[in-house]
């Protein structure tokens, strides 16, 4: 794990330099540097937008008495994509953009739920100690 995220914290910039200099070979570097802006804009505002809605289904499931793991999901994943938004750069641009796609996040949802799902442990030390693990191995994803 340490070593991928060095990988990222090296890849990353070296990648998003190298597309930096094609695309300001390409349309020049002002044209560039107004389209780095331009997606941090539309990507906050995708972004607005798209966090409101989760919000309401978080309260609907909430009030149907249902726990919104589903919502507080997308809410880490919108979160996240808005981090790489505002990160300048094509790269992290473009993956904050997928991130914004509910059918992208359904596949991130279904990957997670089977590497995770149904998995807690507490532990917890002081005075009144609680530990204990839980699994439930029932068929499906969370609503």
């Amino acid at each position: 794990m340490a070593f991928a995220i060095l990988l990222a914290l090296i890849g990353v910039p070296l990648v998003e330099i190298a597309v930096f200099i094609e695309v300001g070979g390409w349309i020049g570097l002002w044209p560039t540097l107004a389209v780095i802006v331009l997606t941090a804009v539309v990507g906050t505002w995708l972004i607005r937008a798209q966090g409101v809605g989760v919000l309401m289904r978080a309260r609907r499931t909430i009030a149907e008495g249902g726990a919104p793991l589903r919502e507080m999901f997308d809410g880490v994943c919108l979160i996240v994509a808005g981090a790489l938004l505002l990160t300048p750069g094509f790269f992290t641009d473009a993956a904050g953009f997928l991130l914004l796609l509910p059918p992208f996040r359904d596949l991130a949802a279904g990957w997670a739920w089977r590497r995770w799902g149904g998995e807690a442990r507490v532990r917890r030390g002081g005075a009144g100690v609680i530990e204990g693990e839980y699994r439930d191995d029932t068929p499906g994803e969370p609503r």
